[in-house]
């Protein structure tokens, strides 16, 4: 019944009314999520001196995996920014991995990191990741205490980005990409928070060796020699590792942070893979858990990216591969990585080229997890202290600060030099662009022709700011129909205890990520946040894609890295000032928030999308979907190293992206039940799709397996899962089944 009559009620009352119960509700929730925290999850007591300082506390720590592979056919894929390279089939998911650490005393003091097996992180999707787990567990995960972190695969799928640019090759924005990552990392998240549990944290270095050079050297050697002196090699070596236990000390998974870019797999690779990143992951989750699927472990072990930016995985240099050349096979230009004062020629090689780049990503991928296996084996340093985050976005547009030395500089508004265009050993670019060339003498006239037709002439100030960069697109001033780069940025530092992650929306090159490190380690001890102790690691491209990151003399030479850091030669600087000024928010009892600038407008509802719709698909006269066209030999004896295809009508993938699911599978027959061992997320699979006739909507799959060793003899089948979309717009699903074949192998069990 109504303790009051509702008709004597004004609206200011009612609005009153409203406002009490929603308090009242949050407070609820607020005591429920603090009661299954503290009860559920067994807290263990800190221990506190007797003036009260509490000297020591556990962790609640969660770990979670979610797909996030977008559509695998008829997509710009991102990286390489090259138009041709569209997507027609899938080697292995992409995958978002998740990591939940909270202080065990105070829950709410929790931070979130993610490494996506994507290209790099993006304000949009961040965002709409923010907002989902933000409204799902309001005040405990916001836009201040989750990082999106990349592991910069040049073999993803691309038009997620929100700015203008990337869209140029991508044909706009991709909204089935988007969708696809942030369902699947927001899922990765949810999955860490529901396994949060009481745990241990420690963590420790070592040496990887072979698994990345620098593509640059000629800029690296422009830094100070005495600085160079420091270090052994011109790119990091070190991989540093955050190693995650239960309180019986059994290893949930880790967090490693080691530079080298995602780009085994070459331009010309057309199949979506998390690159040697993502092939790490698996293999050292498969080592741990061998009987699960991919994606469906427990385990969850984590490469992230660092201070990636003049890194390459190709370590066995660049080569000039000019058939009839005289410098066919010679090393390329020191200074300018040219054959012939041309660059299209000059390629990096992985350390598997003479097989396959698929080879070359395995083994680099091998030595990452060799690396983490060994700290995984040892004896590592505890981490302990309180968990804190800082946050604020920065414009970079003619941002000023000082300087230590008392001088005030400036950034600038985004813009790339010709050296951009010029691409790298890991990814030629064309025409006549070159590295390193940053000259005064006028540049190719039909080029500044172009320029000025696609983006506004920098105006004096800005070709000033940016000197001495020669401007190719003055993307900065280039607003329509939307912004083409990212004026604002995110700046932001998560700490766990004495572990602290400098979160960077960009590629910080070697010695830029070393500065930066040594900075704020140096800043962070000296302002009594941590000890001697401290492990400072970067993780990047996070958040806002930036470009890069160089020196200032990196910069003064316009190699690739130096014409991509957009915001001028005083970048860096910047970031170590704006980075160092987060430092008093990670104390134990810092209060409030940094100041920040406004955050960038949301631009997806402006964003052009080019990509036309799956109209229909429709199988030859005479065939069903998921008929075979191509079959197995079925008389055939098959042994390890074998390759097994299989042929069938096909739909296009898009039609649905079976995000936690498989388009394939290899199955065993066992028990008279056949048994799937291996799925569209393994690396000795392929799914290839083939449009074989557009006005009718015919295509094809094709099914590939690559027999590993060890694998048992028996009888097997291939399978293919599909969905078809007709004319009337329904989407229906079906399976096609290949004739079984046998292995004839020694009968070893998987």
């Amino acid at each position: 019944m109504y303790l009051v009559d509702p008709s004597a009620l004004t609206p200011d009352v009612w609005r009153i009314m409203h406002s009490v119960a929603e308090l009242l509700g949050k407070a609820f929730l607020w005591t429920s999520v603090l009661l299954s925290t503290h009860s559920a999850l067994k807290i263990p007591t800190p221990t506190v001196q007797s003036d009260g300082t509490q000297v020591e506390s556990g962790y609640l720590l969660g770990l979670g995996i979610g797909d996030i592979t977008g559509p695998v056919v008829e997509t710009n894929m991102m990286g390489y920014a090259d138009r041709q390279q569209t997507d027609t089939g899938l080697h292995m998911r992409q995958r978002s991995r998740a990591w939940i650490v909270a202080d065990a005393t105070q829950p709410f003091n929790r931070v979130v990191f993610i490494n996506a097996d994507i290209g790099m992180g993006d304000t949009g999707i961040r965002r709409s990741i923010v907002s989902a787990l933000s409204s799902t567990y309001p005040g405990l995960y916001t836009n201040e205490n989750i990082a999106l972190v990349a592991t910069h695969s040049h073999a993803g799928v691309g038009g997620y980005l929100e700015n203008l640019l990337p869209h140029i090759t991508s044909l706009g924005y991709v909204k089935q990409t988007a969708d696809a990552i942030i369902d699947g990392t927001v899922m990765a998240v949810r999955r860490a928070h529901e396994s949060l549990a009481p745990g241990i944290l420690s963590v420790g270095n070592t040496t990887v060796l072979n698994a990345n050079i620098n593509r640059s050297p000629s800029a690296y050697l422009a830094n100070p020699a005495d600085e160079r002196a420091k270090y052994e090699y011109d790119v990091d070596k070190e991989m540093t590792l955050l190693r995650f236990d239960d309180l019986d000390g059994d290893a949930r998974g880790f967090l490693s942070f080691f530079p080298v870019h995602g780009t085994s797999l070459y331009q010309n690779n057309t199949l979506v893979s998390g690159d040697n990143k993502g092939m790490a992951a698996y293999l050292y989750e498969a080592m741990v858990e061998p009987s699960s699927m991919p994606g469906n472990t427990t385990f969850v072990a984590g490469f992230t990216q660092s201070n990636v930016g003049d890194t390459s995985p190709n370590t066995l240099g660049a080569v000039c591969e000019s058939p009839g050349n005289p410098w066919d096979g010679q090393v390329c230009d020191f200074e300018h990585s040219t054959c012939g004062n041309r660059t299209e020629d000059c390629r990096g090689r992985g350390p598997g080229f003479r097989i396959s780049d698929y080879e070359s990503n395995l083994i680099i991928a091998q030595r990452q997890v060799d690396g983490a296996k060994e700290l995984m084996e040892q004896e590592l340093a505890s981490v302990s202290g309180p968990v804190r985050w800082a946050h604020r976005y920065l414009d970079m547009n003619f941002h000023r600060f000082e300087l230590p030395n008392g001088t005030v500089v400036q950034t600038c508004p985004p813009a790339l030099g010709y050296s951009f265009a010029g691409g790298t050993t890991d990814g030629p670019g064309k025409f006549d662009f070159i590295q390193g060339d940053n000259s005064s003498s006028p540049q190719n006239p039909f080029w500044e022709l172009v320029k000025g037709a696609v983006t506004p002439p920098p105006p004096p100030e800005q070709i000033a700011c940016q000197d001495p960069k020669p401007i190719l697109l003055d993307t900065g001033y280039a607003h329509e129909p939307y912004q083409w780069s990212p004026d604002t940025v995110d700046i932001q530092i998560l700490r766990v205890g004495n572990f602290v992650m400098l979160i960077i929306p960009g590629e910080m090159t070697t010695m830029a990520g070393r500065r930066i490190r040594e900075t704020l380690r140096a800043q962070l001890i000296s302002s009594g946040v941590v000890g001697e102790d401290a492990y400072i690691v970067v993780a990047g491209p996070a958040n806002t894609y930036a470009h890069y990151v160089t020196t200032r003399e990196e910069y003064a030479v316009q190699r690739y890295e130096g014409a991509s850091t957009i915001y001028g030669p005083n970048t860096l600087d910047a970031y170590i000032h704006e980075y160092g000024n987060l430092v008093p928010y990670l104390t134990i009892n810092a209060t409030g928030s940094p100041p920040s600038d406004p955050a960038p407008l949301d631009l997806t509802g402006k964003a052009i999308s080019l990509q036309l719709p799956v109209s229909q698909d429709h199988p030859p006269l005479m065939k069903q979907f998921g008929d075979v066209l191509v079959d197995v030999n079925p008389n055939a004896a098959y042994h390890a190293g074998d390759a097994v295809t299989a042929q069938f009508v096909g739909a296009n993938p898009r039609n649905n992206l079976r995000l936690e699911g498989t388009f394939l599978t290899v199955e065993r027959l066992l028990n008279e039940r056949w048994t799937p061992i291996r799925s569209d997320s393994h690396p000795s699979t392929t799914f290839q799709w083939t449009r074989t006739n557009t006005l009718f909507g015919t295509s094809t799959v094709t099914i590939t397996w690559r027999i590993e060793p060890e694998t048992p003899a028996g009888i097997y089948r291939l399978s293919y899962f599909g969905d078809a979309k007709h004319l009337t717009g329904s989407i229906t699903p079906f399976v096609g089944v290949s004739s079984q074949f046998i292995i004839v192998q020694s009968a070893s069990l998987l």
